[in-house]
């Protein structure tokens, strides 16, 4: 018997080689942790258990491919400054304050979000990671996990981020993976970024690394080094293991093919923090027609304000085709096989993830678009792209295990995490100008 059944639900198609469709009235067989097959609707099948989902949308889960996760226990608290500022006066003063325990209590409040707005599967850069995966082991989420580090933290916190790896590699069945997580090349030098992509060929993994993120910091690495900030990776061996890039705005036409040429690389393009923090934009043409993976992104909640990926789909797409000046650029095919299928690629993951089909993972999410702000229902893909909200989010799988169902939380008590989290809030929003974990000077 089949152990979970979705029920006649409409669901998503989003393959290599043809544009994304639906596929309405059918009902997802799944057991164990993977979809066994999808066929149309048949009322007398039998599953051990059975969710409902008539006129609901299937989805794959959303794969946040960047974020700062705990990050959401500072948010609001840097507001309408400029990318200095919010580094040098807010950010870094801030963290200064952080504890193991308020990443924990931290990133189980970024997994409530998420869960609630479909997000599956995170990629998250950030400190005191044991405690992010014990949070994400207690969810049942999936993770792409990489503690931060910054070069003149010395090799001792090389080794830290390396014990991370080793430690909670493949573990929660599965569902987390890790990273090597050096910061930037503007906060790590030439040997400690050697030292890091030697680390991540020992421990045969990946590393997750800002880059590029703004064009004032491709300028001053030129003026400095001589070098692009892509160029610096490919110099110091970076991109000779898989290498998620964060942001790359300052990625020049020249890097491309440095870029096209290393065994794995994909970007992750976090829109609303661009807007915000007024950076630019990730060139997502000229490099997916490299070849190059581009996957969507929050970033933090202290430059985002929210983890809900659909605002940063809806973001993305539109600013496409406000740059261009042209409507007909990023149609909605291309925002969906970015937001799925290749978000999945950029985790390395596009075998197992970013698709609804036999033998893929579980990780499904059921939208409700019964709401008057989808009335009426002519075109479901175009509800997807620019009408879903967060609050369409009615039923959450990863795995094989229900997370949310009807809205209801499965795994998490949100009440009293919430209330864990309010009661940091006075020594979390001290800014320590004196004790900043580093100085942003790129």
């Amino acid at each position: 018997m089949t152990d979970l059944l979705v029920q006649n639900c409409h669901v998503l198609v989003v393959d290599h080689g043809e544009s994304p469709h639906i596929l309405e009235h059918h009902d997802i067989y799944i057991e164990g942790p993977h979809i066994t097959r999808i066929a149309p609707h048949d009322p007398h099948t039998q599953a051990a258990q059975t969710v409902r989902a008539r006129q609901m949308l299937a989805i794959p889960g959303l794969i946040n491919t960047h974020a700062h996760a705990p990050m959401v226990i500072f948010r609001g608290l840097a507001e309408d400054v400029s990318i200095e500022r919010w580094f040098n006066e807010y950010m870094w003063p801030l963290e200064s304050n952080l504890t193991e325990e308020d990443v924990y209590w931290g990133m189980l409040l970024a997994l409530v979000e998420m869960i609630e707005s479909g997000v599956t599967t995170v990629a998250d850069h950030y400190f005191f990671m044991d405690r992010a995966a014990q949070a994400v082991s207690e969810a049942g989420t999936r993770a792409a996990l990489g503690w931060a580090v910054f070069g003149n933290q010395g090799y001792e916190a090389l080794a830290r981020t390396a014990g991370f790896v080793e430690r909670w590699q493949g573990a929660a069945q599965g569902r987390i993976t890790t990273w090597m997580a050096p910061h930037a090349p503007y906060t790590c030098d030439d040997d400690f970024l050697r030292a890091v992509a030697k680390a991540a060929q020992e421990l045969g993994t990946g590393i997750h690394i800002h880059a590029a993120e703004v064009m004032s910091q491709t300028t001053a690495s030129l003026e400095a080094r001589g070098k692009t900030p892509i160029q610096v990776l490919a110099d110091t061996g970076i991109l000779d293991v898989p290498t998620l890039i964060a942001h790359g705005c300052g990625i020049l036409p020249e890097d491309i093919p440095i870029l096209q040429q290393a065994p794995h690389v994909g970007v992750a393009h976090a829109p609303k923090t661009y807007l915000k923090l007024g950076m630019g934009l990730t060139p997502i043409r000229p490099l997916r027609q490299a070849g190059i993976p581009v996957g969507l992104a929050t970033d933090g909640a202290v430059s985002n304000n929210t983890l809900d990926l659909l605002e940063s789909l809806r973001l993305m797409a539109m600013l496409q085709k406000h740059e261009a000046r042209d409507p007909e650029v990023m149609p909605m095919s291309q925002a969906l096989q970015i937001a799925f299928r290749d978000s999945a690629a950029v985790l390395g993951l596009e075998g197992s993830l970013g698709k609804l089909a036999p033998g893929f993972l579980a990780d499904i999410v059921l939208l409700d678009l019964g709401g008057a702000h989808h009335q009426p229902l002519h075109h479901l893909m175009a509800s997807l792209v620019y009408n879903a909200r967060a609050s369409d989010v009615h039923t959450v799988i990863v795995n094989g295990q229900l997370l949310l169902s009807e809205q209801r939380l499965l795994t998490l008590d949100k009440r009293r995490i919430i209330n864990e989290v309010r009661q940091s809030m006075a020594r979390l929003a001290q800014r320590m100008p004196e004790k900043r974990i580093q100085v942003y000077n790129p």
